[in-house]
C-alpha cells in the first residue's frame, strides 16, 4: 500500500522522535552495570593512580562500579586497541594520555586510527615535566645549560623512561627549539634513568614532577624549569622553559575516551560527572598531592586538544627521526 506523502512524513517524524526518546532513556539509565576503565600502564604508576581516583568519583556519582583494568604493552597500544574493538555502549572506556597522541605518528602500522576510532569524553588533568640536571653540571639556569651544552657538543646526554615517552619527545622538542645537540639515552622506566642522572651517566632529564619533586627538595637534583606555559604552585620559584625558549610547552595530561559511535547522550553524561568531580574542592588536594592540576573541557574542546597534541608531536617525531624500539 502506497502511503500519502503527508502520512509518510508523520510516520518518519514519529519514528525519529521515538528513537531520540529511546536514546535519552538509555542514557538516563546509564550505567546499569559495572564499567571498565582500561589503562595502558601497570598498576601503581601515576596514570593508574589518577584512573583509580577518577573511577572512585564516577562510582560515587553514577552509582555503579568503575573497574580499573590495567592492560600494559606496546606503549599503551594494547589498551587502546582493546577499547577500539569494544562495543560502543559506554561500558568500556580508555584512559587517554600523551602516548596516544605520540603513537599516532611513532608507529607506522597500527590496527586503528586513534583520532578516528576513539571518541573524546572528558579531560581530567595536566601535569608538568621538570627539567632536572645532574649536580655534576654547573648550569643553574636554562640559558646557562644551553650555553654549556653548545660548548660540550656530543657530551651531553638526556635520559628518558623510553623511546616515545613524554620525557623523550619533550627533550627532542627542546633540542629543536633551543638549537642544542643532546644524545638521547632511553631506559626501561623512569627509576633507572633517575639513578643514572644522580650518578652523572646522563646529564639532564625532562621528568614528571611527581617523580622528581622530592629529589629537588632534598637537593639531590637541580631544577632549571618546568615545561608548562605557567609556573607551578608546588615549585613557585622555578621558571618555565618558555621564559627562555618562547613557545616551548610540553607535559603530561590525561582524559577519558570511548569507542567510536558511543551515544552522544552517554558521552555528555560522563563528561558532566567527570567535570563535577574535578570541580569538587575535596578532590583538588588529592590532585595537588600527585603534582597535577585539574583540566576540565567539553568533549569537543578535548577533541580539539587531542588533535593539536597529535599534530604537534607528529612534527617533533618526524623532525627527530624517532623510531619505536
Amino acid at each position: 500500500m502506497k502511503l500519502p506523502r503527508r502520512n509518510f512524513l508523520h510516520l518518519a517524524a514519529g519514528a525519529a522522535a521515538l528513537s531520540a526518546m529511546s536514546r535519552i532513556a538509555f542514557a538516563q539509565a546509564y550505567p546499569s552495570r559495572p564499567v571498565r576503565l582500561v589503562v595502558g600502564f601497570p598498576a601503581g604508576g601515576a596514570g593508574d593512580i589518577i584512573a583509580r581516583l577518577i573511577g572512585q568519583w564516577l562510582s560515587e556519582q553514577l552509582g555503579q562500579p568503575f573497574v580499573i583494568e590495567n592492560r600494559p604493552g606496546a606503549g599503551s597500544n594494547v589498551a587502546t586497541e582493546a577499547v577500539v574493538r569494544a562495543p560502543p555502549d559506554g561500558y568500556t572506556l580508555l584512559l587517554v594520555n600523551p602516548a596516544n597522541a605520540i603513537n599516532a605518528t611513532l608507529y607506522d602500522k597500527l590496527s586503528f586510527n586513534f583520532i578516528r576510532d576513539i571518541t573524546p569524553v572528558a579531560s581530567t588533568h595536566r601535569s608538568p615535566l621538570v627539567v632536572v640536571i645532574s649536580p655534576s653540571v654547573p648550569a643553574k639556569t636554562v640559558p646557562e645549560f644551553t650555553a654549556y651544552a653548545k660548548a660540550h657538543l656530543g657530551k651531553i646526554s638526556f635520559g628518558s623512561p623510553g623511546i616515545g615517552t613524554p620525557g623523550h619527545v619533550a627533550g627532542e622538542l627542546f633540542k629543536m627549539m633551543a638549537g642544542v645537540e643532546m644524545v638521547h639515552v632511553p631506559y626501561r622506566g623512569g627509576a633507572p634513568a633517575m639513578t643514572d642522572l644522580f650518578g652523572g651517566q646522563v646529564q639532564v632529564m625532562f621528568s614528571p614532577i611527581q617523580e622528581s619533586i622530592e629529589h629537588i627538595k632534598a637537593g639531590k637534583l637541580r631544577s632549571l624549569a618546568v615545561t608548562t606555559e605557567t609556573r607551578q604552585a608546588v615549585l613557585p620559584d622555578i621558571p618555565t622553559v618558555s621564559e627562555f625558549v618562547p613557545g616551548y610547552a610540553a607535559g603530561g595530561w590525561a582524559g577519558i575516551g570511548a569507542p567510536r559511535n558511543t551515544p552522544v547522550e552517554i558521552i555528555e553524561r560522563l563528561n558532566g560527572a567527570i567535570n563535577a568531580g574535578l570541580a569538587d574542592p575535596r578532590n583538588h588536594g588529592r590532585l595537588a598531592d600527585l603534582g597535577v592540576a585539574p583540566m576540565s573541557m567539553t568533549p569537543s574542546e578535548f577533541e580539539k586538544f587531542v588533535v593539536e597534541e597529535t599534530e604537534k608531536w607528529g612534527k617533533v617525531i618526524k623532525f627527530a627521526g624517532i623510531k619505536p624500539q
